[in-house]
C-alpha cells in the first residue's frame, strides 16, 4: 500500500468538507484498501458549537480550530488539499475544483450548511451571520466597536441603536448567543465601559415560533425562557421579521427596534456544488438521499450531515441538523464504502439520538437526554464536559478549560481585543451598510 503502483490500484474516496461528518468518514477509512482525499476551503476543522464564544470574546478562534493535516498526520492513506469544489460531474465521476478536475471512485459530500436569509436581500446585506470563524470574528468586532462608539455618544437616544442587540432565531445558537451577550451586559459592561449603564444595553431574542429552543422538549424550552428573562433578555415570540435596513428592524404587526446590531440565526441551508439533478434538491437546499446515504439516482455519491435529507416514514422531514447526525452518518458511510467494495449486503442507516444540550449562561443549561430531562447547574456541567471532550487536540481542550475556569472565577473572562477594524459604510440615504470582510 506504500508503493505508488499499489496506491494506484485502490479506489479513490474524495471527501468534500472537513466538518464533523467529513472527519468521521476519513477516520473510519484509516488502514482500509482505499485512498482518501479530503478537500476543504479552509485547512482547519471548526468546532461550531463554540463559535458564539469566539463571537463574544470568551475564546480565541485558534482554540476551537484544529489543523486537518495535523489531525490525520499518521494516517497513511489520507491526503488533504485546500480547494473549493464548484461542480460535480456524475457522468464522468469527476469534480471541478479550484485546483483542477479530480476523478473519484466514491464521493462524499459533507459540505455542511450556511445561513439562510430566505431570499431577503436587505437582511442578508445588513444582518450578521455566524456559521464560520471569520463570521464569528466579524461579529465580535461589530459588538466591541458598537460599545466603543457608544461611549462617545452624548445622549441616550444616540447610544440606543449601538447598544441594542437583536438576535433573530431562538434555536440553540440564538439562545446561547443571547445568554452570552446578557452576561457581558450584567458582569462586564460596568467594568470595561464605566461610561455606559447596563440598563441602556438591550438584548432581544426574536422568533416567529411560540417558544424558544423549538426542537427541544417543553421543559427545556420553558426553563431556557425563564433563564433568559431572569438575565434581562427581552424574548419576543410569535413575530416575523419584515425588514432590516441597517438602522431599524421592522416586524409584522408594526413593532420596530432601532439597532445597528442584528444577528441572524433564523435558519440554515445546505451548501451544494453544481452538477446534481435539480429534482433531488429539497427544501433548505438539501440533497435527497436513500437509506444508505447515497444521493438519489447515483451509486457512488454520498451526502451526509446538514446537506443531506433522508426522507423516510420515521424521518419525514429528514434528520435534525446537529453534529451527532453528521458523525454517525460519517461512520456509516465509511463502513458502507468498504461493504460496497467487498460486495456485501448494505443495511440502512439508523440514527441513535443521544439527546440535546443547550447552555444559556453561567450555571444555566438545559438537557434532554432521552426520557431524562433536567435543567440548571448539573445540565451546565454536562454541557461543558461534552463539548470539552469533543474538541480536537489536547492543547485546545486545555486552553478552553483554563479559559472557562478563569471566566467562572473572575466573571470577566476573555480578552475582547479589536485586532482589526470592522468597517461600517454610510450610504447616501444615511442607512447603515455593514461590510463583511473574509
Amino acid at each position: 500500500m506504500d508503493s505508488k503502483n499499489d496506491k494506484a490500484k485502490f479506489p479513490q474516496v474524495i471527501i468534500v468538507g472537513g466538518g464533523f461528518g467529513g472527519l468521521e468518514v476519513a477516520k473510519n477509512l484509516a488502514d482500509k484498501p482505499v485512498e482518501v482525499l479530503m478537500l476543504d476551503k479552509h485547512n482547519y476543522h471548526t468546532f461550531q458549537p463554540l463559535l458564539y464564544q469566539v463571537a463574544t470574546g470568551s475564546l480565541e478562534a485558534e482554540s476551537i480550530a484544529f489543523s486537518l493535516r495535523k489531525n490525520f498526520s499518521g494516517q497513511k492513506n489520507f491526503r488533504f488539499n485546500v480547494a473549493e469544489v464548484s461542480k460535480i460531474n456524475p457522468e464522468k465521476n469527476t469534480i471541478d475544483t479550484s485546483i483542477g478536475e479530480i476523478a473519484y471512485d466514491y464521493l462524499v459530500i459533507a459540505t455542511g450548511s450556511t445561513t439562510n436569509f430566505f431570499g431577503n436581500k436587505d437582511i442578508e446585506k445588513f444582518a450578521m451571520p455566524m456559521k464560520s470563524i471569520p463570521e464569528a470574528l466579524n461579529l465580535r468586532y461589530l459588538v466591541l466597536q458598537s460599545l466603543e462608539e457608544a461611549t462617545l455618544k452624548p445622549n441616550k437616544s444616540d447610544r440606543e441603536p449601538l447598544l441594542s442587540f437583536v438576535l433573530v432565531g431562538a434555536g440553540p445558537t440564538g439562545v446561547e448567543l443571547a445568554g452570552a451577550l446578557a452576561e457581558i451586559r450584567n458582569h462586564i459592561l460596568h467594568k470595561d465601559y464605566p461610561e455606559l449603564r447596563k440598563e441602556d444595553m438591550k438584548v432581544y431574542l426574536v422568533d416567529f415560533l411560540p417558544k424558544v429552543l423549538g426542537p427541544m422538549s417543553d421543559e427545556a424550552s420553558k426553563a431556557a425562557y425563564t433563564f433568559l428573562k431572569n438575565m434581562g433578555v427581552e424574548v419576543i415570540l410569535n413575530v416575523k421579521v419584515e425588514s432590516y435596513d441597517g438602522d431599524e428592524i421592522k416586524f409584522e404587526g408594526g413593532k420596530t427596534i432601532r439597532t445597528n446590531n442584528v444577528i441572524w440565526s433564523a435558519g440554515v441551508m445546505g451548501v451544494i456544488p453544481e452538477g446534481l439533478n435539480k429534482d433531488i434538491i429539497l427544501r433548505g437546499n438539501k440533497i435527497k438521499v436513500d437509506p444508505n446515504c447515497r444521493v438519489e439516482g447515483t451509486e457512488n455519491i454520498f451526502a451526509i450531515g446538514d446537506v443531506a435529507a433522508m426522507i423516510t416514514d420515521e424521518t419525514p422531514k429528514g434528520h435534525p441538523g446537529v453534529a451527532q447526525v453528521a458523525i454517525q452518518q460519517g461512520k456509516y458511510v465509511a463502513q458502507t464504502v468498504i461493504q460496497i467494495i467487498n460486495g456485501e449486503l448494505l443495511k440502512p442507516f439508523k440514527y441513535n439520538d443521544k439527546g440535546s444540550l443547550a447552555t444559556i449562561g453561567r450555571n444555566k443549561a438545559v438537557a434532554d437526554l432521552g426520557k431524562v430531562k433536567f435543567q440548571g447547574f448539573f445540565a451546565w456541567l454536562i454541557w461543558m464536559f461534552v463539548h470539552l471532550i469533543s474538541l480536537l487536540g489536547f492543547r485546545n481542550k486545555v486552553i478552553v478549560f483554563i479559559n472557562w475556569i478563569g471566566s467562572y472565577i473572575s466573571f470577566n473572562g476573555g480578552s475582547r481585543l479589536i485586532i482589526r477594524q470592522f468597517k461600517r459604510e454610510t450610504l447616501p440615504d444615511k442607512t447603515l451598510q455593514v461590510s463583511k470582510p473574509d
